[in-house]
């Protein structure tokens, strides 16, 4: 086994060594917790849920933290919109976003710590920078002297130049326009803690570097967020972090693609996110103004798995195209899968969700023995385990689960497996050896770990009930020999998406093409 992960700092592939042997810290910038998730607060969470499943399959022990952002000028503004404390607008919204996560079944994460939680640590960080004369105070607000790091714009290959610092009058108080924020003196109204400067809050990067010190040390093994991060967020992070504690702060910054609406050219989410970002919002972006919020809408109508799949079928390092196209081709995907998993049960008797899926790599060898179907599922293992290996490359390894599936079939089809009436039976037997392995993998990407909800009306009670209604009437006019109303039933069915299929004795019905 040899991990290879692509770092940004070093623009390669690098082989995975963690700072301390069979341990990985992983630190992944998380919400500014001012209004309703969107899509785009999920792409980090799935691909980091997915990355840790996989590492601890490896053997490792994993620590992953998952900020929340709750104090910020967003969030100020909210709470005079709305008129409420800031805590109580933060508290709401992360129970959405932990909902969400819930959803999407990211449930992998170990600390989610606050950044109001940490305001010693932040306070004791700034004043370590100005005492090693990397900070300066000035009229109640702290700034990073970037002059004074040699090697700033290491991460972006941008120059302090590039840097967008405060304005209005934090800029006349600033020794270079390049200088950012560490402390903010409070404005009238405003929440503020106390601190050897006076009354005031922290800016945005310090948060993260104090929060990743306290919880994971001074150097840690993993730092994952958006392409959208790298500069200034994580530039200025690595900056404050390295001239505090003249040590690496991580070995592997991992960033993610951004997430595009189709027919757009902006990523969803994003500038409206921070008050420090880097550049002007692009023409056709879907920000929350513009309709990018009601996640727990397109849940509710999609399914989770849905959206975690539709997520992972791509590199995590490139673009993912957002839209309805999309999703409807992972629904179409996945049921190719579900389709398997029904036809599992039918022959073995037993339900796929119900097979233990392997916990550990070695623990998944297995021996063929000479086995077709066992040989080529050996191969698919090996095939997904190596794209995975090669910087988690869940798209690559997604394709040998399809093979797999396929195979599967294949081999039912030619033995007459759904024929078979007596049970134990040597190639249904083999069958479920192999869709063991699949439960092993497929586990891995956090997928299939439970009986899906049969999708439509997101999660109607009524639509089973109609349609066993339509079955029974349609059962009815085939009995009478009326095959005009059957096929109208069915046809009418499918023209909403509904299909039909008849096995021996029985009809069952989906969600999406029968093919």
């Amino acid at each position: 086994m040899s991990i290879r992960v692509y770092n940004t700092l070093s623009k390669t592939k690098e082989p995975f060594v963690p700072v301390v042997a069979g341990k990985v810290g992983i630190y992944l910038c998380g919400p500014t917790v001012y209004k309703e998730s969107h899509i785009g607060h999920m792409v980090g969470p799935v691909i980091f849920d997915t990355i840790k499943r996989y590492l601890t399959y490896c053997g490792y022990q994993v620590t992953w933290v998952v900020n929340i952002t709750d104090v910020d000028d967003k969030l100020i503004g909210q709470m005079r919109e709305r008129n409420l404390p800031m805590s109580e607008i933060a508290a709401e919204m992360v129970v959405d976003y932990l909902n969400n996560l819930k959803a999407l079944g990211v449930d992998q994460i170990d600390r989610m710590p606050k950044a109001t939680e940490y305001m010693d640590d932040i306070i004791r960080f700034i004043e370590d920078l100005i005492k090693k004369d990397f900070a300066y105070a000035a009229g109640g607000d702290v700034f990073f002297d970037v002059g004074r790091d040699a090697q700033y714009g290491k991460l972006s290959n941008r120059s302090a130049d590039s840097q967008q610092g405060e304005g209005g009058e934090a800029a006349s108080r600033k020794r270079s326009p390049s200088d950012f924020a560490l402390w903010k003196s409070a404005k009238p109204g405003e929440p503020a803690w106390d601190s050897p400067w006076g009354q005031g809050r922290p800016g945005w990067h310090i948060e993260c570097s104090a929060m990743s010190r306290a919880i994971l040390g001074e150097t840690f093994d993993i730092h994952g967020g958006g392409l959208d991060l790298v500069f200034p967020h994580h530039e200025n992070e690595l900056a404050q972090s390295e001239c505090c504690s003249g040590k690496p702060m991580v070995n592997f910054w991992m960033h993610n693609g951004l997430l595009r609406a189709s027919s757009a050219a902006g990523k969803v989410g994003g500038k409206g996110d921070r008050e420090e970002a880097a550049a002007p919002q692009p023409a056709g972006k879907m920000s929350r103004s513009g309709g990018a919020g009601g996640l727990a809408d397109v849940i509710a109508e999609q399914g989770g798995e849905r959206i975690r799949f539709f997520l992972l079928k791509t590199h995590y390092r490139s673009t993912v195209v957002y839209g309805p196209e999309g999703l409807e081709e992972s629904s179409t995907a996945l049921e190719s899968f579900y389709r398997f998993f029904e036809r599992f049960q039918r022959i073995t008797k037993q339900r796929f969700f119900n097979l233990p899926p392997t916990l550990k790599r070695e623990d998944g060898e297995f021996d063929p023995a000479g086995d077709p179907l066992l040989t080529l599922v050996h191969g698919f293992r090996q095939g997904f385990l190596e794209k995975m290996d090669d910087d988690f490359n869940t798209g690559g390894a997604m394709s040998d689960l399809f093979e797999m599936v396929r195979e599967m079939n294949k081999f039912a089809d030619q033995n007459k497996l759904d024929e078979v009436t007596q049970l134990p039976h040597p190639q249904v037997a083999i069958l479920v050896k192999a869709a063991k392995t699949l439960r092993e993998l497929t586990s891995i990407l956090g997928l299939f770990l439970s009986q899906p909800a049969k999708r439509g009306g997101g999660g109607d009670a009524v639509l089973p009930k109609v349609m066993q209604l339509m079955m029974e009437l349609r059962t009815e006019a085939r009995n009478r020999k009326d095959f005009a109303t059957a096929d109208r039933i069915r046809l009418g069915l499918a023209e909403m998406g509904i299909a039909l299929e008849d096995r021996k004795g029985t009809t069952e019905w989906r969600i999406g093409s029968s093919s």
